[in-house]
């Protein structure tokens, strides 16, 4: 038998040949999984067409709450949603990572994140609308881009603060194996770091989203210095139907609202997770796991495989590329003299540079107002200090034990999880109509019903990250504790309170930052004709953003950066030197 010659310059097996052979044995799930990537870009780029055209301030104003409108609304709220995502993304590795890796940056990155993830989105958008509609002058672009930036100030927080835990808590052992090795450093990111923190950063990435849908509402409709803008959106439709009072179309916002939020668990947040158990650092393997039918259709189909090895030589380019970066091969004792010297250094340069802009900002606000503009927001700050404290006690009460059943429970995952995304990503505005109705049918103070509202935004991540400590406990562990019998109080604290606790404090500290970032939109409620305003600091701000009263708004930002930073160096930078000394699994 004769075989037929290869084409010049083709070898016999090779990769057109080899591709040929797996397209041909293509099924059924290859054509889904094709035709469904096809559609997402369809629909991606035919949304994308609505970011790029004119606008004038007046028409970007109005807001048609026509209920036709709300799909193509809700594909450009995701369209929003999911670039945010990416930008978080990129924006936690390369920010947790140098706080992790340097710990003279670390001393001056946490402080300013703990600043970043307490001040209120308004506050951003203040500076954001100017700089993009002059960067993009008369284009929906540059409203888009202050959107998407909003949205990542209520998103990338979070994340950060979980993977900087995950870095400084990496197991002795695997950087003992790094060391050993000499892997470059980017092989420790990518083969180490990142699997060893990939379940919390699935898990944060997750409540993350659902901030950023909590914060839709002020993303999309913006009001800043007297001048309103308003983008296509379930947020802006969400805003405008609760300004007229119109209770039928703010149901038709929540409708859709909840079916985006489940719709993008079933499709994107449930196969991540599921493929997240893959880097649980256990040495014995789950009796039950998470599934999810995406992943399964993904698992089964030819064209992951073929898209990685068509990616292959880039990836390989890029660890060849990876070795400029250096080994890694720091040692594990320092010269103290040299320490000493450049953290002498360090703190000279970083804090003449507060110093300055602390003396600028105090020249600006004493030619202003005078510098007794402080004392207002000070007294304020109390009230909502106050707030904050009772609903991160009462929060890790109610949620940690919760978190815990259902990180042990595959099985309750599955149920909890869609349910939990809903509750976490449904926006406190939402509820504005119903919380105006029963405080003024029962006469309750909007001082402790505002509570209620901060909690809707923040007892979500003690819950969320609670779920992910319980998660990447080892699955030997748990059943070494079975075996021996241990029970009730001693499981707690023998297992489950060492395995979750890294993860809590992260739950804990943007728990009480997203509580300072929610006072903004629940110390003021509005409904209709009728406003409620609490007494505290974010309504303080949020008076001082709707009126362009620039002094007062960075009086009221520097007030809550004060009392953030103060509890968070008081409380929770010391639980992270606990976790990170003594709690790593």
């Amino acid at each position: 038998m004769t075989l037929p010659k290869p084409a010049p310059g083709t070898a016999r097996g090779s990769l057109p040949s080899r591709t040929a052979a797996r397209l041909a044995r293509m099924t059924w799930v290859d054509a889904l999984v094709a035709a469904a990537v096809l559609v997402l870009l369809y629909l991606a780029l035919r949304v994308g067409q609505g970011t790029t055209v004119r606008f004038s301030t007046g028409r970007n104003a109005a807001v048609d709450t026509d209920p036709a409108r709300l799909p193509y609304d809700a594909a450009r709220s995701l369209l929003r949603m999911f670039a945010a995502l990416a930008v978080s993304v990129v924006f936690t590795f390369g920010y947790a990572y140098a706080a992790a890796r340097s710990r003279r940056l670390e001393r001056v990155l946490i402080p300013a994140l703990d600043i970043l993830q307490s001040v209120p989105v308004l506050a951003f958008l203040t500076v954001a609308v100017t700089g993009f509609l002059a960067l993009f002058p008369g284009s929906v672009l540059g409203l888009e881009c202050a959107a998407v930036f909003a949205i990542f100030t209520s998103q990338a927080w979070n994340m950060t603060f979980g993977f900087y835990c995950s870095l400084v808590s990496l197991p002795p052992e695997l950087d003992e194996l790094s060391r050993s090795f000499r892997f470059t450093r980017w092989m420790r990111f990518w083969k180490v770091e990142l699997p060893s923190g990939m379940i919390g950063l699935v898990w944060n990435g997750m409540l993350s989203f659902g901030g950023g849908w909590f914060f839709l509402v002020a993303s999309e409709a913006i009001s800043v210095d007297n001048q309103r803008y308003a983008l296509p959106g379930v947020g802006s439709y969400a805003g405008a139907a609760i300004a007229a009072g119109d209770l039928g179309r703010v149901g038709w916002a929540i409708a859709t609202m909840a079916v985006l939020v489940v719709g993008v668990n079933l499709l994107f947040w449930r196969p991540l997770t599921a493929w997240a158990e893959r880097f649980k650092n256990e040495q014995s393997e789950a009796t039950e796991v998470q599934r999810s039918v995406v992943l399964d259709l993904l698992r089964r189909s030819h064209w992951p495989g073929l898209l990685g090895r068509l990616l292959r030589p880039g990836w390989r380019a890029l660890s060849r590329a990876g070795r400029l970066l250096g080994t890694d091969d720091r040692p594990l004792a320092v010269d103290p003299g040299r320490r000493r010297a450049g953290d002498t250094a360090f703190a000279a340069v970083a804090g003449g540079l507060v110093l300055w802009g602390l003396i600028d900002l105090g020249r600006y606000l004493h030619g202003a107002t005078g510098l007794g503009v402080f004392g207002e927001p000070l007294l304020l700050g109390l009230a909502t200090l106050a707030r904050v404290v009772v609903l991160v006690t009462v929060a890790t009460l109610v949620w940690v034990p919760v978190g815990v059943r259902i990180g042990f429970s595959p099985r309750l995952t599955r149920i909890a999880q869609p349910l939990v995304q809903v509750l976490a990503s449904f926006p406190a505005n939402f509820l504005f109509p119903l919380v105006v109705w029963l405080l003024l049918r029962t006469g309750l103070s909007i001082d402790l019903g505002g509570v209620l509202l901060m909690a809707l935004g923040a007892q979500w991540y003690i819950l969320f990250n609670t779920i992910a400590g319980a998660m990447a406990i080892p699955t030997d562990l748990r059943e070494a504790m079975d075996d021996l019998g241990v029970r009730g109080w001693q499981r707690w604290r023998r297992l489950i309170i060492p395995g979750i606790f890294p993860a809590y404090v992260t739950g804990g500290l943007t728990a009480s930052g997203g509580a300072w970032n929610a006072s903004i939109v629940s110390e003021v409620v509005t409904f209709g004709g009728t406003t409620l305003t609490a007494t505290g600091l974010g309504a303080y701000i949020a008076r001082a953003t709707e009126h362009g009263d620039y002094p007062h708004l960075l009086a009221g930002v520097a007030v809550m950066s004060l009392y953030v930073v103060a509890l968070n160096r008081l409380l929770w930078r010391r639980l992270y030197r606990l976790a990170e000394r003594r709690y790593s699994l």
